[in-house]
């Protein structure tokens, strides 16, 4: 009797491991799809207030020079 019943706790215990990897798996897809988004919206957000469209590379600091005479 003993090993019926562990045979059926270890199918529920697999059933529950399949089911919470297809919830992983699903709340993985939305977190990417929710971060492209984000990104879209700071690329046209970024656009309309002057950043400009020139990528994140240009926006490096320029060091100032001193010209002696």
């Amino acid at each position: 009797m003993g090993a019926v019943v562990s045979c059926i706790q270890g199918i529920f215990q697999a059933i529950g491991a399949c089911l919470m990897g297809i919830v992983n798996a699903i709340g993985a897809i939305i977190m990417f799809i929710v971060d492209g988004i984000i990104a879209i919206f700071d690329i046209v957000i970024g656009c309309l207030t002057c950043q400009g469209c020139r990528g994140r590379g240009m926006r490096r600091r320029r060091h100032g020079t001193t010209s002696r005479v």
